[in-house]
């Protein structure tokens, strides 16, 4: 079975726990793994626009040795031009990866089943497995061993969120998140993340008060109300939202040494305030640096996987 990585538990526990260990040793001693990918083409494919994705994957394959090809929606046409199932079976004659930042989760799904390189998820409606990654080392980086940690995810149940469980649940955490009612991570994902937390003593709460969750937490994590591709709902959202902002009250009834994360952007004012974004243990900028070595390190993985 081919090594796709549409959601952080396609790498099952052991996976996980390579990954973040190659990814705080390539962070540790980046010239060790100069060259390690020499060869491969790695293709790097944007439905939608992205800063941190498009930089930090690039620059992690350029430092493994390998070729970069990045795409666009409006050069490749994925569903639109071309059927996907053609789109995969292209460019697998070239491509060594094939790594998809789209709308539609189900698109990744057709393309994951077209092609025979692994498909990697670089953010779908539904997933954000490559943050999460990045997210789990910056916390091990400052928490150290993940399992037993508490980590509060303030906002919407988007993809960030689903990720977040996922791998959260995997590390042995206790993951809680608070969303407005109708705003919730699905039902799906929570169950699933249940399941893996029950295997590796953490566990998942689902609620709407903000400060039930944040209460006492090792890690205090938010993202935007309106995410790309859901511009209309913006003024409603923030209505709904407006008790979920992460302030310095809510950031500060969290544990004594508790870190703040966002995946970035960060739309100050809304979902953070800039007292927290600018706060001493604000670790936001360390969590974008880490998507270039956790993604690095998911490409050496998928090599040796193969």
């Amino acid at each position: 079975m081919k090594p796709d990585f549409l959601d952080v538990d396609d790498l099952g526990g052991d996976g996980l726990a390579r990954v973040l260990g190659l990814a705080a040793n390539v962070k540790r001693d980046p010239d060790a793994y100069t060259g390690s990918l020499a060869g491969h083409n790695v293709g790097l494919f944007f439905e939608k626009p992205s800063t941190r994705t498009r930089v930090s994957c690039e620059v992690a394959v350029v430092r493994l040795g390998a070729h970069p090809v990045v795409l666009r929606q409006d050069e490749v046409g994925l569903g639109v031009r071309e059927a996907i199932r053609d789109v995969a079976r292209t460019l697998d004659r070239y491509l060594d990866v094939l790594a998809f930042r789209v709308f539609r989760h189900a698109d990744l799904e057709l393309l994951a089943a077209a092609a025979v390189a692994p498909v990697v998820n670089l953010l779908s409606d539904r997933a954000h497995p490559c943050q999460a990654l990045a997210d789990l080392q910056t916390i091990a980086e400052r928490v150290g061993a993940l399992s037993g940690v508490t980590v509060a995810y303030v906002g919407d149940g988007n993809n960030i969120a689903h990720s977040l469980l996922v791998a959260g649940a995997m590390a042995g955490m206790n993951v809680r998140v608070a969303s407005p009612p109708g705003f919730e991570p699905l039902e799906e994902v929570v169950a699933r993340a249940r399941r893996l937390a029950a295997t590796a003593a953490g566990s998942v709460v689902v609620g709407n008060d903000p400060a039930d969750v944040v209460a006492g937490a090792d890690v205090v994590y938010t993202d935007v109300w309106t995410s790309m591709g859901q511009e209309a709902e913006a003024e409603e959202r923030r209505a709904v939202f407006s008790a979920f902002t992460v302030d310095r009250a809510l950031f500060e009834s969290a544990g004594p040494a508790a870190v703040f994360l966002h995946c970035l952007p960060a739309h100050r004012g809304e979902e953070v305030t800039d007292e927290v974004m600018e706060h001493e243990r604000s670790l936001v900028f360390d969590q974008a640096e880490n998507r270039m070595h956790s993604f690095a390190a998911l490409l050496l993985h998928l090599a040796g996987a193969r």
